[in-house]
């Protein structure tokens, strides 16, 4: 995907978008084809965002199936009004990741408390790690407040997992235009949300 850049990054980034909402439409009607080929277009992405997560290998791939169980299950609920269809099932990925880190840590927790009775509860480092305070409704609202630009950096450097070099090349701009469109989208999101800095 890196090794070919189109001459405009947008309208190619829209296109892909534009296919994978078909796409959802088509399996929301039950189309196993249709899924077929999304599964085919959008795995990679969505295994390598929950690997980044979980880091084990089996569970990134047991979350990963239970993602796209989750999208046939649930295509029929996606609007494109809403958002795109990428950002839609990175979503529901990230959100599967997390569970499923939530749910080993209770299960350490409990094993914890009734190996060590005597002992005070274990340090929950993990949940500081992965602690999530941003619904999904109130991240895409306001990454519609972002410039188009800016939206295309940070949805690619969060879902995309891509790095600031990588982005710089995708998008055939220089580094520091990368990393002020980044800033720039980052501080607006921060605003948009009421977090403080």
């Amino acid at each position: 995907m890196l090794g070919a850049v189109s001459e405009n990054p947008v309208t190619q980034n829209s296109a892909g978008n534009a296919e994978l909402a078909a796409a959802l439409e088509r399996v929301a009607a039950g189309d196993q084809l249709a899924f077929g080929e999304l599964y085919d277009l959008t795995s990679a992405r969505i295994f390598g965002l929950v690997r980044r997560l979980l880091i084990d290998h089996a569970q990134s791939e047991e979350v990963t199936q239970e993602v796209f169980l989750e999208i046939w299950q649930t295509a029929p609920r996606f609007d494109a009004t809403r958002g795109g269809a990428m950002s839609w099932m990175m979503t529901m990925a990230h959100r599967r990741a997390v569970d499923r880190i939530r749910a080993s840590q209770a299960g350490r927790d409990r094993d914890q408390r009734i190996g060590r009775r005597d002992l005070t509860v274990a340090y929950d480092d993990v949940a500081e790690t992965v602690e999530i305070t941003i619904e999904h409704e109130r991240v895409a609202r306001a990454m519609t407040r972002l410039t188009e630009l800016q939206r295309e950096a940070v949805s690619l450097a969060y879902y995309g997992g891509l790095t600031h070099s990588e982005l710089a090349h995708h998008l055939d701009v220089p580094l520091g235009t990368v990393k002020t469109r980044l800033r720039d989208g980052m501080i607006r999101l921060r605003d948009e949300l009421g977090v403080n800095a």
